[in-house]
């Protein structure tokens, strides 16, 4: 595993859990298909959920993890969520190494009034108030909650040429979940990460970025 000094816990015995954490998942985990470059992702939403379907149930576009890093390390890159509770859920140290910038518009008035006069949900509202103020083009987004957000956001990028450095996509959900996801996989012009199925949730996209997050530390430090 690789160690981070900037991107881990800040204590020795909150490092020495973590550690510990990810050594029980690699042994109890099994044989996977994942790089090594997308293991660490994975594991990750694993020791989050504490659970081990996420070993098959993530999907990677081919240059997802590279793209995701690449982002991060360019800095200032803004990352776009459905939900406030990623935003929150996000490191401020980790995301000020980097210089990252952190948005929602789920609440604000204008998107709350569309939604209504438009008869679309919120979700979809927010990301295209977004793409308005020009933030989803470089951008990683980051879609836990609202499979409305991640149908819109696929939307843009195939009819409005919209392209974010990576799709973190995992809404979880009953209705138009799994399908959301499953129409991000079909969509290769831009870099994504998801879960198949109906599992998903802002806390799993929060581990995929904070996973990406502890890839980047490492290069730019491998770089130095």
């Amino acid at each position: 595993m690789t160690r981070n000094t900037i991107t881990e816990q800040l204590t020795a015995a909150g490092r020495a859990i973590e550690h510990d954490s990810f050594a029980i998942i690699d042994a109890e985990a099994g044989a996977h298909n994942y790089t090594d470059e997308q293991w660490p992702i994975v594991r990750r939403m694993i020791h989050a959920n504490a659970d081990f379907d996420f070993n098959g149930l993530t999907a990677f576009h081919a240059d997802a993890v590279r793209a995701g890093v690449a982002a991060m390390r360019r800095g200032g890159t803004p990352i776009v969520a459905d939900v406030e509770m990623i935003r929150v859920g996000l490191s401020v140290p980790r995301l000020a190494h980097f210089g990252l910038t952190t948005h929602d518009y789920i609440t604000d008035p204008d998107v709350i009034e569309a939604a209504h006069d438009e008869g679309t949900t919120r979700a979809v509202q927010a990301m295209r108030k977004a793409h308005r103020l020009g933030q989803l083009d470089g951008a990683i987004i980051g879609i836990g909650n609202a499979p409305t957000a991640l149908l819109e956001v696929v939307r843009l990028i195939r009819e409005r040429g919209v392209r974010p450095a990576l799709v973190v996509g995992m809404p979880v959900g009953f209705v138009s979940a799994a399908e959301s996801k499953e129409l991000l996989t079909r969509t290769p012009q831009v870099p994504w990460i998801t879960i198949t199925g109906r599992k998903g949730g802002s806390t799993l996209v929060v581990a995929a970025i904070h996973a990406l997050l502890g890839l980047a530390e490492a290069e730019q430090k491998k770089a130095a």
